[in-house]
């Protein structure tokens, strides 16, 4: 489990570094550069991605039961996590109607998916990592909107041309990823 903390630490530290140090941030920018900066916390991403994903399975051998999901649980993070897929690109596509009512549709993606999982899965490994993107991605989100409206960010109305882009890509990616790619890269079949 230990390996899974270190790598949540990193990977999740790193990304809060925007939420609590905006100022130390903005420092190391000027002082590495904007390329310095954004390679050295891709780096460490990964290291920490990594981390997490090799303690996860590890933890994953000898998992510590700490409640069974209900039967209908696989089935509610299923839709969830629909939603997820169709969130996560719409961060990228401007104009659409989930930027415009969401603001962040992606760091609510995280929310979504993190939520789903919790209710699918018992164990504590599961439940540490899930839980700890969740409180991420919901400190996150605040720290977004405070930003929004210090900086008075005004997002533009969507329109529905932009949300098909989204909604194909997200829908296509969920298919693939729940039908084929989970049960291969995860060892898990979550639509069974």
């Amino acid at each position: 489990m230990s390996v899974l903390i270190v790598g949540l630490v990193i990977f999740l530290g790193l990304h809060s570094v925007r939420i609590f140090a905006e100022e130390w941030r903005k420092a190391r920018i000027a002082q590495m550069g904007e390329k310095g900066w954004k390679s050295a916390y891709s780096v460490l991403s990964i290291i920490g991605l990594a981390l997490i994903v090799w303690g996860y399975g590890i933890a994953r051998r000898e998992p510590v039961t700490l409640w069974s999901p209900p039967a209908w649980a696989p089935h509610v993070a299923g839709v969830l996590t629909l939603v997820s897929f169709i969130l996560f690109p719409a961060a990228y596509v401007r104009g659409n109607h989930f930027k415009a009512l969401l603001k962040h549709p992606m760091v609510i993606s995280v929310v979504l998916w993190a939520f789903a999982h919790l209710l699918a899965n018992g164990t504590l490994n599961a439940v540490l990592l899930f839980g700890a993107f969740l409180v991420w991605a919901l400190a996150d989100f605040a720290a977004a909107r405070r930003r929004d409206r210090v900086e008075s960010i005004v997002y533009p109305n969507g329109m529905l041309s932009r949300d098909v882009i989204p909604v194909v890509v997200g829908v296509v990616a969920w298919i693939a990823f729940a039908f084929f790619f989970h049960e291969w890269l995860i060892g898990v079949k979550p639509m069974a």
